[in-house]
């Protein structure tokens, strides 16, 4: 800390003080302005829901006492315009430098390249580091130099990478500029994070259950180190009780490096390993897979910007979507006949979190027993989980929809009845968030519809009055996916069909059903790329350091990162198990998703000027489920009504 210089700390989803690279590299530097921004104009269509604004409230309070403690306060900023509050900042303080940690959903890209381009045209240093990954989006690619489109293929390669997992040491004091007072800072409250009265009193019951804050976070990471991590293996699954490690919402908002996270891990699998405790590989293995998935996660939204709005493979842009807005608010309200999917959707409402498995529970019946858009679900998971975070949501629904050459297949057609049985066996889960089935013996909780009059008499049970017949029949959904798939082959035959030129030969038609799995290049870096500068898509269609080639070929695309065009985007449409009960507030929503009066309301907001999306499309939009890629998911066949799939099975990727 014996420097002179003066730099603004732009603090995002970072907010800790232990390996936060940004922070470091300030106080080593000389004097500090911690500063965050909360402008919601910006967050456009992804203005976050209530729940996840509660928590970042409340971290955002954490990390103020401890910038405090330290020396040097947070600036708390609500703006129109991020780049006029840090320009605000820069001016009020005489700062020669701006330091901040990446982030990669499609608005932070696009905002970020442009604030950065704007201050390095006044002279003002820019400086920023990976504080959220293990490792960088455009650091990973196959042997052609090419980004990975498969889950399985993408962690084996970073296996063999190095890790760099020494941290940057918490500093123990800091050094507090002078000039504060001309900033036009807001206290927490004025932020407007929690938005009425009705917020406050529904948010008071989350803290009950969770404690946001980057002390806490460590507590919680010490806490299944040691207590849950061994058992993970077995215990993961359990749909009921306190099974995961609780450190999902703490990771989005940054309260916690994944590098601590990997690093106590590994430490504790050699102690383990040492100590000649079995099960302890298989454990950690899992565990790390769910790591692998939130990087894998962020690589697919950097290098592939537009799956936010739709699909990675090509071909579903012709999957003909039911969009029914009624049977959208019953699968909202847990009112489809199905019990494991009503709780879920119950739970999720109430608490703003639900487990892993039933996420892929629900998510799936929405998109395969439905048809509902697979962007609709995103977006109600966006708005009321307590975790939401735009990359892993995006990841998750692409694959258990069928958009990802890794994912479920098309034709996967899970049956929430014996998906009950196996992962609730003795109705306590249902029980729990589906009162009126309270009293159905355990032999029929996941099916009364098939219970003997006798058995629903005395169980309380009028189907069709105080609890749903089933939203659809097995047999009838089954149909209705395989006629949405064959329609889907069709319009992309025909597509193709009309593309080729000349006469039509078996040539030329051996890539016609088959995926359209998109390309880019990430070997090819410009030579003066510095290691902590942020590769980033610009309004040209190019990257700033990242240049994506053109490959030749049929049903090869490719991908221009145009992500600084407007988008106007039409209609398309973690972790408390305790039961907390809220109201149904209004979260300000960011795209035209149907809603009704009973549940959550989702308002339609214009598009910032300047629009930060990818593209247009007539649908706009959590979490994967953890072991997509492991035995869990091909053990699942009982689940699925494959034998009666007229669908034909996906070609290789």
């Amino acid at each position: 800390m014996g420097g002179s210089e003066r730099t603004v700390v732009w603090f995002r989803r970072d907010l800790r003080i232990d390996d936060n690279p940004a922070l470091a590299a300030a106080a080593r530097d000389g004097a500090v302005l911690p500063v965050f921004i909360w402008c919601p104009a910006e967050e456009g269509r992804f203005y976050p829901g209530r729940c996840s604004r509660w928590w970042l409230k409340e971290s955002l309070a954490h990390l103020a006492r401890s910038l405090e403690a330290l020396g040097c306060p947070l600036v708390l900023i609500r703006a129109q315009s991020t780049l006029a509050a840090l320009l605000q900042c820069v001016d009020s303080i005489g700062a020669t430098r701006v330091v901040y940690n990446h982030l990669y959903d499609p608005i932070s890209l696009v905002r970020d390249d442009k604030i950065k381009n704007e201050l390095l045209g006044l002279g003002i240093s820019m400086q920023s580091f990976n504080g959220d990954l293990l490792y960088e989006p455009w650091q990973v690619y196959d042997e052609n130099g090419l980004a990975f489109t498969t889950f399985n293929m993408y962690w084996e390669k970073c296996m063999k990478l190095h890790i760099e997992i020494s941290s940057s040491l918490a500093p123990w004091r800091l050094v507090p500029v002078s000039g504060i007072e001309n900033i036009c800072s807001s206290s927490i409250d004025d932020l407007g994070l929690e938005s009425s009265k009705d917020e406050e009193s529904s948010n008071a019951l989350l803290s009950r259950a969770w404690s946001p804050g980057w002390r806490n976070a460590e507590k919680t990471l010490e806490d299944f180190v040691s207590h849950g991590l061994l058992d993970y293996s077995k215990d993961g699954m359990k749909v009921a009780g306190t099974t995961t490690s609780l450190l999902s919402p703490y990771l989005h908002y940054g309260e916690v490096s994944v590098r601590k996270v990997y690093q106590l891990v590994r430490m504790q699998q050699i102690k383990w390993e040492n100590e000649g405790k079995s099960g302890a590989g298989e454990s950690v293995n899992l565990f790390l897979l769910s790591i692998g998935l939130r990087e894998y996660s962020r690589y697919l939204c950097f290098n592939f910007p537009f799956t936010h709005e739709r699909s990675l493979l090509g071909n579903l842009k012709h999957y003909p979507w039911r969009a029914d807005e009624d049977r959208f608010k019953s699968w909202r309200q847990g009112m489809t006949g199905y019990p494991l999917v009503d709780a879920g959707m119950r739970e999720l409402w109430a608490t703003g979190w639900t487990h892993n498995r039933i996420r892929v529970i629900v998510s799936s019946f929405a998109v395969k027993f439905l048809l509902i858009p697979w962007t609709w679900g995103m977006k109600y998971f966006w708005d009321v989980l307590l975790d939401a975070d735009i990359e892993s949501d995006i990841l998750g629904w692409q694959y258990i929809t069928g958009c990802l050459p890794d994912g479920h297949e098309l034709g996967r057609l899970d049956n929430p009845e014996v998906q009950g049985q196996k992962y609730d066996p003795d109705g306590e889960y249902v029980r729990t968030w589906i009162p009126e089935l309270a009293r159905m013996p355990g032999e029929w909780i996941h099916h009364p519809w098939d219970a003997p009059s006798s058995i629903l008499e005395v169980a309380g049970v009028e189907l069709g009055f105080n609890y749903p017949m089933p939203i659809v029949e097995l047999h009838t959904a089954r149909e209705c996916l395989d006629d949405a798939i064959s329609t889907m082959w069709q319009l992309d035959t025909a597509e193709k069909l009309a593309e080729l030129d000349g006469e039509v030969v078996e040539d030329n038609l051996s890539h016609i059903k088959s995926f359209d799995v998109p390309k880019v290049v990430l070997k090819e870096l410009s030579p003066g790329a510095s290691h902590c500068d942020q590769k980033v898509p610009t309004d040209d269609g190019r990257n700033l350091e990242l240049q994506p080639k053109e490959l030749k070929g049929t049903n090869k695309q490719t991908i221009c990162v145009d992500v600084i065009k407007a988008s106007n985007m039409e209609d398309t449409g973690s972790i408390a198990n305790s039961p907390i009960s809220r109201k149904r507030s209004s979260s300000g929503s960011v795209f035209n998703v149907p809603s009704c009066s009973s549940s959550v309301e989702v308002h339609s907001r214009n598009q910032h000027p300047g629009g930060y999306l990818v593209g247009s499309s007539k649908y706009i939009l959590q979490k994967a489920e953890r072991n997509w890629v492991g035995k869990a998911e091909d053990d699942d066949s009982a689940d699925s009504c494959t034998d009666t799939s007229r669908a034909s099975k996906r070609p290789a990727a």
